[in-house]
């Protein structure tokens, strides 16, 4: 039986439901009275049921289409206005335990070399990171509990938060590594970590279990329930996402959806964030081994019904993607994006991107400065603020002044003061000058008078030396 509410993975990621789903949605793809019912009720702003939604990604009627890619487009900016956050994900080992068939990390894989990252080594990273202007970093692990277990981790994150070089320093450090214990959980939100970060993969469970033959990752159940267990344990911030082109993509959506909504029911709070990486060339792995492959246009209508349907969620997309199309998921409702990235261990350290150890080909190879210009140029705010996890606004409380659009209010002044810092400190000439004349023009439209002189008092003493101002 389908049941949000219930503890049992088979049960809030209902294999029967879904497939009504489907079914309901392909019956109703050209139903213009049904499609019009449903916009209608998306542009309430409270989002939508994956059935709803699941109509929305089977519609073929063009104008429909569209209207739900401008409804994406507006609904990012009301919840996050033209602001887009900027991490990096941070490699740390690559042993795994796993058989998973998509992941060259996998047990059996014996032509990649096989590196973990000593606490100085870590701290050499975390330079390099803070040296490009980082201040947000997501770090990735394999599942090993020899070689990289809870208490590993923990030290790393440990000594992530203790550098402090020239002006850098990382404010905020999410999570991704396997489902793990209560406990475990605990301990990382005892670690100060931000968001946990765990992708499903596939939420059809016959395939799931095909493609992950060996290791605890086997264990759909155990996997599917990690979420809850790490609300459990304290996390109040969770990101969801799946791995498109392993199962069929309305498949997955419908599962994406149903968990957003258990998530909901269960802890009052959905996810953080939503993830949308799909299969790239790595190491071993070849994407068109995978026959459920999607192209551009698929992905990004994925994108649009994912914002229509979870408004208050911050949307991921990372350097998998190449710049054309992360330009378009831009205007769909991304609002988080990755720059610089290196998926290798110990990547950042060496001059030459390495190859050898990456998890998976990184498709935008820009630079941070380019990156953050390429946004300014067209009128994004990158945005490197950690205020709200810093302030204790997460869980229940970010959600209240997310779907409030009151969020806003302290995150457009947040952001324009941590762009101020990297323009200042890392920033290249040409992109400093485009920064500082954005900065400017988006001074004008805080709204409140009182704020916006703050701002700019704190914008001369950024220039004076000072840093890490906040709302």
């Amino acid at each position: 039986m389908y049941n949000p509410k219930s503890l049992k993975a088979e049960e809030f990621i209902n294999h029967e439901e879904i497939l009504e789903t489907l079914e309901y949605a392909e019956k109703n793809k050209n139903n213009v009275e049904v499609i019009d019912k449903i916009l209608e009720k998306a542009r309430e702003l409270k989002g939508l049921s994956h059935r709803e939604a699941s109509v929305l990604l089977a519609c073929e009627i063009p104008e429909k289409v569209e209207e739900v890619y401008k409804l994406a487009e507006q609904i990012k900016k009301d919840f996050y206005g033209n602001r887009i956050v900027i991490f990096a994900p941070l490699y740390l080992s690559n042993y795994c335990v796993n058989g998973c068939v998509y992941c060259p990390y996998h047990h059996q894989n014996g032509t990649i070399p096989r590196k973990k990252l000593t606490q100085e080594e870590v701290k050499a990273e975390v330079i390099a990171l803070q040296d490009m202007g980082h201040k947000r970093l997501a770090i990735e692990a394999g599942e090993d509990p020899v070689n990289n277990p809870i208490e590993y981790i923990l030290d790393c994150i440990k000594t992530i938060y203790s550098i402090q070089h020239k002006n850098g320093a990382i404010r905020r450090v999410n999570v991704n590594i396997a489902a793990t214990t209560v406990e475990n959980y605990r301990r990382l939100k005892e670690a100060g970590i931000g968001t946990y970060i765990l992708f499903q993969e596939t939420y059809h469970k016959e395939s799931y279990e095909k493609l992950h033959p060996t290791g605890p990752k086997h264990n759909y159940a155990y996997h599917t329930e990690a979420m809850d267990r790490a609300m459990d344990g304290g996390i109040d911030d969770v990101g969801l996402g799946v791995l498109f082109g392993l199962e069929m993509y309305k498949y997955e959506f419908a599962g994406l959806l149903m968990h957003a909504e258990h998530l909901e029911a269960v802890h009052g709070v959905g996810p953080h964030t939503i993830s949308v990486p799909r299969v790239k060339k790595a190491d071993d792995i070849d994407p068109d081994a995978f026959d459920n492959g999607i192209s551009d246009e698929i992905f990004e209508k994925i994108a649009a019904c994912i914002r229509v349907a979870v408004p208050y969620t911050g949307m991921i997309i990372s350097t998998r993607e190449n710049e054309k199309v992360r330009k378009q998921m831009l205007h769909l409702g991304v609002s988080q994006i990755s720059g610089a990235s290196r998926t290798s261990v110990g990547g950042y350290t060496q001059e030459e991107r390495p190859h050898d150890t990456e998890q998976f080909d990184v498709s935008d190879q820009r630079t941070l400065d380019d990156v953050v210009k390429w946004l300014m140029d067209m009128d994004y705010i990158p945005s490197f603020c950690t205020a709200c996890y810093r302030e204790g606004r997460t869980g229940d409380r970010f959600m209240a002044l997310c779907k409030s659009k009151q969020i806003q209010n302290c995150c457009h002044p947040n952001a324009l003061m941590t762009l101020k810092e990297f323009l200042e400190d890392y920033a290249s000439p040409e992109t400093k000058k485009v920064g500082e004349k954005l900065i400017e023009k988006e001074i004008d439209n805080i709204g409140k008078e009182k704020v916006k002189q703050i701002v700019r008092e704190r914008l001369k003493k950024i220039e004076q030396g000072d840093r890490d101002f906040r709302f």
